[in-house]
């Protein structure tokens, strides 16, 4: 038998559908900056794209999206003779930032975000734990994101996501589709994003070194985000 937050969430969807076909197929979100040109560089962290793969392209749904890797600048070895160029390629960095933003200019005729608590699993990893970080960034503003472990293997990793929804930072699945709800009734729009962070727990090192990583990382990011994805 179906548990009674199966059957929410598809109610949920249900009344969602019907809202927005009644409410018509255009939404009244404003324009934002394309993701393509969200900064390469955070603090100290430069990044690089990763390419989606086209079959989980076509699984994610008309988006817009952003696939980064970010890292610290790389150290030299500590050596008694001076540094050469040709080492260059040798040189040892701190652990990567993962960033993975969705964005949803429009979320009618079914069109929907994936949540990591399915994505996740479908590339091999299952959860360790789970519950919610409270971040307060460089304003004062407040923000509650859900907060994982996943593991693989032998490998473990911080995760941080939230639904990032017209100015608001939602930690839970099933409000981030309430909130689409009433929003599309209020507003007429049902524009929305899903905002990951992840960042390898390494062999040695500790959980708490990996989630105040995450954290900073996503302290510096909340701000920037209204640019690209309209408050």
């Amino acid at each position: 038998m179906r548990n009674p937050r199966y059957w929410t969430v598809v109610a949920l969807l249900l009344l969602s559908v019907a809202v927005l076909y009644r409410r018509g197929d255009g939404d009244n979100g404003p324009t934002s900056t394309p993701l393509a040109e969200f900064p390469v560089a955070m603090g100290n962290l430069i990044s690089v794209t990763t390419p989606i793969d086209p079959e989980a392209l076509a699984i994610l749904g008309k988006g817009f999206f952003l696939n980064r890797i970010y890292t610290p600048p790389r150290m030299e070895e500590p050596s008694s003779a001076p540094p050469r160029l040709e080492d260059a390629s040798t040189r040892k960095s701190g652990p990567p930032v993962g960033l993975f933003i969705a964005y949803f200019p429009t979320q009618r005729t079914g069109q929907s975000i994936h949540s990591p608590q399915n994505c996740l699993p479908g590339s091999g990893w299952s959860f360790e734990s789970s519950g919610t970080t409270q971040l307060t960034d460089a304003s004062g503003k407040s923000s509650q994101v859900a907060d994982y472990i996943i593991v693989n293997g032998d490998h473990r990793a911080e995760v941080l996501y939230w639904y990032q929804s017209h100015g608001r930072a939602i930690a839970n699945d099933y409000k981030a589709k309430l909130y689409m709800l009433i929003d599309s009734i209020r507003y007429g729009r049902s524009d929305a994003a899903l905002v990951r962070i992840v960042t390898p727990i390494e062999a040695n090192e500790n959980r708490d070194a990996a989630h105040l990583r995450a954290v900073a990382f996503a302290k510096d990011l909340i701000p920037m985000l209204p640019a690209y994805i309209p408050n």
